[in-house]
């Protein structure tokens, strides 16, 4: 195996790593117990489901420690394509990575009020289950902000995709409009108040589900074409 194709595995492998991760803490653990209109609902799911709850915190904070990883792996294999656009590519990668630790404070906040009421003495339950809907908000408010970056840094990732001329052109274009997609959807949350009724923001986003899994696969299984390199 050559030593780009064992980068190449290297990155899917992480790539890997960030995908399941992210799927199991920020889709299916929110699914499962969050109800962002019901605080008493919510508050007894977590109860009930206490560990469930930790192991989304925990699935979240690992998907950032992989994602911190990704890029560094990454730019190894593409910067011959275009050295300043890799670069750029690590950079708006990184700065998501440390705003995702500080908005994982609100999940550690909400969990303690569910775990021990006993901070909010003195005020009714009902109250304590509003200020643990209202972290959850604030978590989920601040995944917003998470995705511009998470989107910003698809455009050059994709972009050196497609330049590369060792892995799929496809993934490139699907990566590059991944990122207008996280754009889109960020943009229409923050000024249409009822854009989540509207049902398009998980066709907004298929483009970069596509793109980022089939380059997670493509790199871990098939890996890059050594018959096709640039200079």
């Amino acid at each position: 195996m050559s030593k780009k194709n064992q980068t190449s595995r290297i990155a899917g492998l992480i790539y890997l790593g960030v995908v399941l991760t992210g799927i199991f803490s920020l889709m299916y653990v929110p699914s499962k117990l969050i109800n962002y209109t019901d605080a008493t609902l919510t508050f007894q799911n977590i109860a009930a489901s206490e560990t469930t709850f930790r192991l989304g915190i925990a699935g979240g904070l690992l998907c950032y420690i992989f994602f911190l990883f990704l890029p560094i792996v990454l730019y190894k294999l593409l910067r011959q394509v275009n050295e300043n656009m890799a670069k750029l590519m690590v950079l708006l990668a990184i700065i998501s990575v440390p705003m995702y630790f500080i908005n994982a404070q609100n999940e550690f906040t909400a969990l303690s009020l569910v775990t021990n009421p006993t901070y909010l003495k003195g005020f009714s339950m009902e109250y304590v289950q509003s200020q643990v809907l209202f972290y959850i908000n604030q978590y989920d408010d601040g995944m917003r902000l998470i995705h511009i970056f998470s989107g910003l840094w698809l455009f050059p990732f994709g972009y050196l995709v497609f330049k590369s001329n060792f892995l799929p052109k496809t993934l490139g274009v699907l990566l590059m409009l991944g990122c207008f997609g996280y754009l889109i959807n960020f943009f229409g949350r923050s000024i249409i108040p009822s854009y989540s009724d509207l049902g398009i923001s998980s066709y907004i986003s298929l483009p970069a589900s596509i793109g980022e899994i089939g380059t997670c696969l493509w790199l871990l299984i098939v890996g890059v074409n050594n018959k096709l390199t640039t200079t």
